[in-house]
């Protein structure tokens, strides 16, 4: 399969297999936009993510500690490798107030081979470093 952007390159959609160096995507959520914006600073800064999007406000309604909750939230999307998650999962829960911050991972089945290479190329650093320090 192809992909056929008109006027774009026609780059080869590929399927993923699950190795670790294929691409995921991360659901979380801030308290605001200034912190949301800094964890995404700093997660792309640190190659452990190759793209977050920081979304607009959304209100969050849950069960915590018995009671139900509404709280103002922004919504963080990071793409990353299977691979980078520990080291991303840990950075986040350092940075973030919460006592259990939302880290939600959606599987990336297929994809143009760019895109999926860059977010590859991207976290590779951050990788190797998690590998060096284990």
């Amino acid at each position: 399969m192809k992909d056929q952007t008109p006027g774009g390159d026609c780059t080869p959609v590929v399927r993923q297999d699950g190795a670790p160096t294929d691409t995921v995507v991360v659901l979380s959520t801030a308290p605001d936009e200034l912190l949301a914006k800094r964890i995404a600073h700093v997660l792309v800064e640190e190659s452990l993510a190759a793209c977050a999007q920081v979304g607009p406000a959304i209100v969050s309604m849950y069960l915590w500690q018995g009671e139900l909750e509404g709280t103002d939230e922004v919504q963080l999307t990071f793409k990353t490798t299977a691979d980078a998650l520990p080291a991303l999962h840990a950075r986040l829960c350092e940075l973030h107030p919460y006592e259990i911050p939302e880290f939600v991972v959606q599987g990336v089945p297929a994809g143009s081979r760019a895109y999926l290479d860059w977010v590859t190329q991207a976290t590779r650093a951050a990788v190797q470093t998690a590998a060096r320090d284990a």
